[in-house]
Formats: C-alpha cells, structure tokens, sequence
C-alpha cells in the first residue's frame, strides 16, 4: 500500500529550483509511495492537461475522467519512469494515449465548442476571430490537430511532441506543415472571401 509521504520541507518551485527538477524529483518520490509528492505532481500539470482535453471535447466530465485516469497511470507507473524524455514530456504522452482512447471507444463524443485560450476576451472581434480559428481547427484530421495544438497552445518542441505521440520528428514536422496549409486554405472560406480574417489568412 502506498505510504502517506510528507510535505517537502522547502517548496520546489518557489525554491528555485525549476520545473523539470521539481518534477523529476516529486516522481520519484511518488514511485517510492509519497502521496503529497504526487499530489504536487498532479497539481503541477492538472491544468494543462486539463486545457489539452477540453480541446477535443465538450464535456466537462470526460476532461476529468481522461485527466484522472492519465494522472494514475502516472502513479501506477512512476518506478518505470526511465528519464529518456522531461517528466512532462511522459505525463502528456499517457495523456495523448488516453484520449486517444476514448475518442476511439466512444465516437459519439462531442468536440469542443469554446475556443479555450483565445475565448476569454469580452472584445467582440477577438471572440470572432476565436471562433473563426476554432471551426478551422475542427476541419483537421485529429492527429494534425493534436499536433498543431502541442506546438502553439503547449509550446511543445518537435522531438518533445515526437515522443509524446510516439513517431518521428519527420512525421511531427509534415504534420505540421499540412496542418498549417489546410488551415491557409480553409480558413478564408469559413470566414467569407471579404471578411478581414480571410485576406489575413491569405496574406
């Protein structure tokens, strides 16, 4: 049975130390039973798994369900944690892994409807121009999507988003490109050919 840990004495992140070590050194912890370091972890990352999820789907319960479920394959399998990638890196990984799966079980599942980091602005343009980036984002076949979506809105690097999706870098880097030209050629049609978003696409 896994032990009650306590507390660090010092606070990671705030200790200066920065947020791989700190993720890193609560693993391992975690691996050796320590609740609190674990809790730490899934403090740490809850909120851009959380954000990653809600991407492709709008139901609430589910971003926990998926977030849960990642968070205690990561206890589960904390001892096995060989360090070939950041902490980060292995956490999204088992997440990307597990929507996956429930996107493949369950088919029926609908996609996000709110544009999750651009949607926050009362500006009646911004919240268009969201919307407009949302609907060409949900034209993309699902893995360009997901790798999109890593690179700009987690600011995953090409050989990070490669092992987080388990391929080549070569395949990260065409997906991206494909993605962002499918975008450059969708975008200006959702947006109608007189629209100011359209000619910015085009330019």
């Amino acid at each position: 049975m896994p032990r009650e840990g306590r507390p660090d004495t010092e606070p990671c992140v705030e200790g200066g130390k920065d947020p791989a070590t700190c993720d890193l050194q609560w693993l391992r912890r975690a691996g050796q039973g320590d609740r609190a370091a674990f809790e730490r972890l899934y403090l740490h990352h809850y909120d851009r798994l959380a954000r990653f999820v809600a991407r492709h789907t709008a139901r609430r319960d589910l971003v926990d369900e998926i977030v849960n479920e990642t968070m205690w394959v990561v206890w589960r399998d904390a001892n096995q944690f060989r360090g070939e990638a950041k902490v980060a890196t292995w956490i999204f990984g088992i997440a990307y892994r597990c929507l996956m799966k429930t996107l493949r079980d369950r088919p029926g599942v609908p996609e996000s409807t709110t544009a999750q980091a651009e949607g926050t602005s009362d500006d009646a343009e911004q919240v268009e121009l969201s919307d407009w980036v949302r609907r060409g984002l949900l034209a993309l076949p699902t893995e360009q999507r997901m790798t999109l979506e890593l690179a700009y809105y987690l600011g995953q690097s090409c050989e990070e988003i490669a092992a987080i999706m388990d391929v080549a870098v070569g395949t990260v880097k065409a997906r991206l490109f494909h993605a962002r030209l499918r975008l450059r050629n969708t975008l200006p049609a959702l947006g109608g050919e007189d629209s100011p978003h359209a000619h910015a696409a085009r330019g």
